[in-house]
C-alpha cells in the first residue's frame, strides 16, 4: 500500500478541497492519520467494525484497548450514547471542543469492535481546525487512537506518523506540529462520581473547579493488573516507550521545588549516566533548561523549562523519538511535580519507563 501524504497549506484555516479525499476514505472504511491539538490520530469510521479492526492491525494494538470516537459537534454525540449525566453536560460546556475525552454508556449504534468489548464509549470533540473539519466532512464519528505503533512514543508530527505507518495506511494529513503534545484527559462520566482515567491538559484542578468532586482511577498511579479490562486507552499496556531502557529519578520526599532536592536529583542522574557510559553504552539524559549546565557527558537534551510545563509536554514524545534515532541504550530522566500539567507529564514518563523510578 502506498501511503499518500497531503500537506495542509494553512492548518488554522484548512480548505475543504485539501480534506475531501481523506473524508471519503474515512467514510468508506479506510485509515487516515490527521493532526489534533494533542497528538496525531489514526482515524477510521467508528461505526464500521471492520475499519476499527484495521486500526488494531496497523498499530499492533491489543483488541481490548478501546478506541476514542471523535466528533465535530455536540449534535453528533447523542446518537452514540445512551445517557448524558449532568456532570457530563457541565464538562462538555466547559471544555469542548478541546483536549478532553468523556466515557459514556454506549448506544447500540456503536459496535463493540470500537469499544474494546465494553458497554461504554469514549467520545472527544477536537478543537484542532484540521481534525474538526475533516470529521465534519466525513459525516461519521471517527475512531482515532494515536497514529503510532502500539507502545511507542505518540506522534506529534506527520514525519513521526510516517516512520510508523508508511505502507500500512492510505493517507497522512500533514497539519504541522501539534500544540499540546500529550493525549487528552479522559474522564469517566458513566459512573456516579466522575473519575479521571488518564490525565492531560485539562487538569484535575480545572475539573474540580467545574464539578467539585472528581476521583482518580488507581491505574493512573501504577501498573494495572493483567486480568483487568481497561476502560480507556493508555491504562493497561506499556505506552509511550522509547527503544532504550528509561529510568526516572525523583526526590524521595516528593519535593521538586527546593534547590537541595533538585541538586540530589541531578546528581543521581549524572551518577547513573556515568556508570553506563563507563560500560560503553550510548546514554541519553533528559534534563530541563534550568539544569542543562549540570551535565557534560552523554546525549544531553533539554525537554523544556520547569517554569513552563507546557513546553515539557510539547517536547516529550519528540524527544523520546529523538533518542531512538540516536540509538540510545539507556535514558535517565529528571522528574516533575505531579500537580497541574505535571500529572500528565509524569503519567506518560512513568509508563514509558515501565514504572522504573529511582528515589533519592
Amino acid at each position: 500500500m502506498n501511503t499518500k501524504v497531503v500537506k495542509i497549506e494553512c492548518p488554522q484555516k484548512p480548505r475543504d478541497e485539501e480534506l475531501l479525499e481523506g473524508a471519503r476514505l474515512l467514510r468508506e472504511g479506510g485509515l487516515v492519520a490527521f493532526p489534533t491539538e494533542t497528538v496525531y490520530g489514526l482515524g477510521a469510521n467508528a461505526l464500521d467494525e471492520e475499519a476499527a479492526r484495521k486500526i488494531y492491525e496497523a498499530k499492533g494494538r491489543p483488541s481490548d484497548n478501546p478506541l476514542i470516537a471523535h466528533v465535530s459537534s455536540m449534535e453528533e454525540v447523542y446518537p452514540l450514547v445512551s445517557r448524558v449525566s449532568d456532570p457530563a453536560k457541565k464538562l462538555m460546556a466547559a471544555f469542548w471542543p478541546g483536549p478532553m475525552t468523556l466515557i459514556f454508556p454506549k448506544s447500540d449504534l456503536v459496535p463493540y469492535g470500537t469499544t474494546g468489548g465494553l458497554d461504554t464509549v469514549a467520545v472527544r470533540m477536537p478543537s484542532d481546525p484540521v481534525a474538526n473539519r475533516l470529521i465534519a466532512l466525513a459525516g461519521v464519528p471517527v475512531a482515532a487512537p494515536s497514529a503510532n505503533t502500539s507502545g511507542r512514543p505518540s506522534p506529534t508530527t506527520a514525519q513521526h506518523v510516517l516512520q510508523d505507518m508508511d505502507g500500512k495506511i492510505e493517507m497522512i494529513i500533514d497539519g504541522g506540529a501539534v500544540g499540546i503534545g500529550v493525549e487528552s484527559t479522559i474522564v469517566d462520566v458513566s459512573v456516579d462520581v466522575p473519575t479521571v482515567l488518564r490525565p492531560g491538559a485539562i487538569t484535575m484542578e480545572m475539573l474540580k473547579a467545574v464539578l467539585g468532586e472528581v476521583q482518580i482511577d488507581p491505574a493512573i498511579l501504577g501498573p494495572m493488573s493483567a486480568d483487568v479490562r481497561p476502560k480507556a486507552p493508555g491504562m493497561k499496556y506499556k505506552h509511550y516507550a522509547p527503544k532504550a531502557d528509561l529510568t526516572l529519578v525523583e526526590p524521595a520526599d516528593g519535593d521538586m521545588e527546593s534547590a537541595d532536592s533538585l541538586e540530589r536529583m541531578t546528581r543521581k542522574v549524572r551518577q547513573l549516566a556515568e556508570e553506563k557510559l563507563a560500560e560503553g553504552f550510548r546514554v541519553g539524559i533528559i534534563c530541563t533548561d534550568e539544569s542543562r549546565g549540570q551535565y557534560s557527558n552523554g546525549l544531553v537534551r533539554s525537554i523544556g523549562s520547569r517554569k513552563k510545563r507546557e513546553t515539557v509536554a510539547h517536547n516529550l514524545y519528540g524527544l523520546l523519538r529523538e533518542f531512538d534515532d540516536l540509538k540510545a541504550d539507556y535514558i535517565f530522566s529528571e522528574s516533575f511535580p505531579q500537580d497541574h500539567l505535571g500529572q500528565a507529564i509524569m503519567n506518560r514518563l512513568s509508563k514509558a519507563a515501565g514504572y522504573h523510578i529511582v528515589k533519592v
